[in-house]
């Protein structure tokens, strides 16, 4: 999956696709890594060649990250699906941070993503327990969007992808990058960051378009830039 996910990646960006949305074939979304065959003696290795490369390409993606969780999502999998910006999961699918259950320690960011987004004991309780998050509580917890039924996943993100696809592009590309920025940073650095994503934002064709449409009251019509 990591292989054609990435190329996948690629291919959106370079065709000048406004948003994006990963999803599972099959009965999963992704269950993780293949235990079935031996890890080679440095088990990190394939971060670096792999899983890595994939979540920093995912994390500066220009445009809108959607994960419709079909079903299970394990590992590395729910790892994945936890880099998207919007998470919409089916009430048949399920999150599992299930490393330490194995043996191995948490990857793909879930040890920097958990906790921030969670905070520290839940975070620390799931990684460690490997227990299954539902659907509904992912929504309860802050993790997942939206939880619909099975059927109703597709149309669902279908919908917020056409949604975010019409948006103002660059907005969005500048809502990633300062609210990824400041997850490390402290106030006044988040501040100065915003003004400057602010200043570029302002000289857009979209920004331009959103303010003639709210005046006239009507809906804006963005082309991305």
């Amino acid at each position: 999956m990591i292989e054609a996910l990435d190329a996948a990646v690629d291919a959106a960006v370079a065709s000048g696709a406004r948003a994006l949305m990963i999803t599972g074939t099959g009965r999963a979304f992704c269950a993780g890594g293949t235990l079935s065959e031996p890890l080679p003696e440095d088990a990190g290795a394939i971060l670096d060649s792999h899983i890595n490369p994939l979540l920093l390409k995912l994390a500066d993606l220009p445009i809108p990250l959607i994960a419709a969780v079909n079903g299970p999502a394990i590992g590395a999998g729910a790892s994945i699906a936890l880099a998207a910006d919007m998470i919409v999961m089916s009430r048949s699918a399920f999150l599992a941070y299930a490393f330490a259950q194995v043996g191995l320690a948490p990857d793909g960011g879930a040890s920097w993503l958990l906790p921030r987004t969670l905070g520290w004991h839940r975070a620390m309780s799931l990684m460690m327990t490997g227990e299954r998050i539902t659907a509904d509580q992912a929504v309860d917890w802050g993790l997942a969007w939206k939880a619909v039924e099975p059927e109703a996943l597709e149309g669902e993100a279908e919908a917020l992808l056409e949604r975010l696809a019409a948006g103002p592009t660059l907005a969005y590309a500048a809502l990633r990058r300062t609210a990824r920025a400041a997850l490390d940073l402290d106030f006044a650095r988040a501040l100065d960051v915003e003004r400057q994503a602010q200043g570029q934002a302002g000289r857009t064709a979209d920004f331009r378009e959103g303010a003639a449409a709210f005046i006239a009251r009507r809906p804006a019509q963005f082309t991305g830039r």
